[in-house]
């Protein structure tokens, strides 16, 4: 990995989603659902079937993985459903969950090149942190910003410029590393540089996403961003 100059990202925001870019939290998350439908007398589900909703929260997940098997649920049912899946989400929330290869060595020569790095997660606030700290990666962020904490949670806008604003940002300084659809769409909406990462949960094709750099390992995001942030001192944004 290429190592940047010191203060090279010196006054940049970075933004990082979670689920899928930081952490591969598949295995709890998918270990949750099932124990949600296995409770109802349902089969359990492969990650293939829900894993694309990953990333949209927890009762998206359960209709997921009910739909799979033609099953539905009263608003009341959706309820309890969702209380079972998130207390059991929290007592194993990092029993499989690992950060990609690759992900805290880039963090770290972000932070030493003087970036200020930031979560942007449609993952619950309370949930987003209870991952990161049991993960030893609490720390490693100036600001993690979860979808209950924002006025509109992603793809809009708010919540990409609440998060910026939240670490003292500025957006016209300000790059977005996301695994998804919903991640290019906050990205955009807020006017960011995009990074999209290939090893997350979105079914869509790198060619469909169209970010602005395409990564397939952390090796290469340090050099990914150095590029964009040259990109946009050189051309600036209009605001």
């Amino acid at each position: 990995m290429d190592n940047p100059q010191s203060g090279g990202f010196e006054g940049w925001t970075i933004l990082f989603d979670l689920d899928g870019t930081l952490v591969d939290t598949a295995p709890d998350l998918l270990g949750a659902l099932n124990h949600v439908l296995t409770g109802m007398g349902l089969a359990a589900v492969a990650l293939d079937a829900v894993a694309e909703m990953i990333g949209h929260g927890a009762r998206a997940m359960i209709e997921s993985g009910l739909r799979t098997q033609g099953a539905a649920l009263t608003a009341t049912d959706m309820d309890a459903a969702f209380e079972r899946f998130i207390a059991y989400y929290v007592a194993h929330i990092s029993a499989g969950s690992r950060p990609f290869d690759g992900a805290i060595d880039a963090l770290d020569m972000l932070r030493e090149a003087g970036a200020t790095l930031a979560v942007c997660t449609n993952k619950r606030q309370d949930l987003s942190e209870r991952l990161l700290e049991a993960l030893g990666l609490a720390d490693q962020f100036d600001v993690i910003f979860g979808a209950d904490r924002a006025t509109n949670r992603k793809p809009h806008a708010d919540h990409v410029l609440e998060t910026i604003t939240a670490a003292c940002g500025d957006p016209a300084r300000a790059l977005f590393v996301g695994d998804s659809r919903t991640d290019e769409r906050a990205a955009r909406n807020a006017g960011l540089p995009f990074v999209f990462v290939t090893f997350g949960y979105e079914a869509e094709t790198p060619e469909a996403i169209a970010a602005d750099v395409t990564i397939s390992h952390y090796a290469q995001l340090v050099s990914a961003l150095s590029g964009l942030k040259d990109q946009a001192v050189a051309s600036p944004r209009g605001r």
